[in-house]
């Protein structure tokens, strides 16, 4: 019971992430397997926290010391425009097993049961092997020093962050990511993958779906 109520408040953050890639088609129901790229989206922890974390359902992933910074909100099959959603057969759950593969990736089980189902059941894939391939998107992704520890709150502007994260990151381009900022303060980094999740892809559509403020807030890790 706790857990579902630390997952409802990002319910209606990840229907806002999906949302705002969601410019074109949205196949809800769509065919299991049939998309274009991936985006791995990274939650900024204290962001969210400051963000939605006042209303009393992230205790765990917000609580004083939980000393979270980026963690995974979810790794989404995307059409080149929009997105398919909730693919899979009514009521399908993860195995046990399936689970502790996603151990130590998502900030609580509840979320990433949501995203197997919202997200994991469009990519062809079994739960194990959506969470394999979620923990092997994150591990792609090297996070920019500055970023690995901040104990003081600062101000970025997109460029400089994206910038960041192209530089440690080879291969990495500017448009092939997006940083979403939400009330002044960054909320969470987006970066496409290919298919196959061998490299990063361009994608338009996520690029200019990103924060439009001149300059946000990030928060420090607590």
């Amino acid at each position: 019971m706790r857990l579902k109520r630390i997952a409802a408040g990002l319910l209606a953050f990840c229907a806002l992430g999906g949302t705002a890639l969601a410019q074109g088609r949205h196949d809800r129901g769509g065919t299991p397997g049939d998309f274009d790229f991936y985006v791995l989206a990274l939650s900024w922890s204290p962001g969210f926290c400051e963000i939605d974390g006042g209303r009393g359902r992230n205790r765990e992933q917000c609580a004083p010391g939980a000393n979270l910074g980026f963690v995974v909100h979810g790794l989404w099959p995307q059409y080149e425009r929009g997105f398919p959603s909730d693919c899979g057969p009514s009521g399908r759950s993860p195995s046990r097993m399936a689970m502790d593969q996603a151990e130590g990736l998502f900030p609580t089980e509840s979320l990433a049961r949501y995203q197997w189902r919202k997200h994991g059941t469009c990519s062809g894939s079994s739960p194990s092997d959506y969470f394999a391939d979620v923990r092997r998107a994150r591990e792609k992704v090297k996070l920019p020093p500055a970023l690995a520890s901040v104990d003081s709150e600062r101000s970025w502007t997109v460029l400089d962050l994206e910038r960041a994260f192209v530089d440690a990151n080879p291969g990495l381009r500017t448009d092939m990511m997006s940083v979403s900022c939400r009330r002044g303060v960054l909320e969470e980094v987006r970066i496409c993958f290919s298919k196959d999740l061998r490299g990063f892809r361009s994608c338009g559509e996520v690029d200019r779906s990103g924060c439009r403020a001149r300059d946000f807030r990030v928060n420090a890790i607590r």
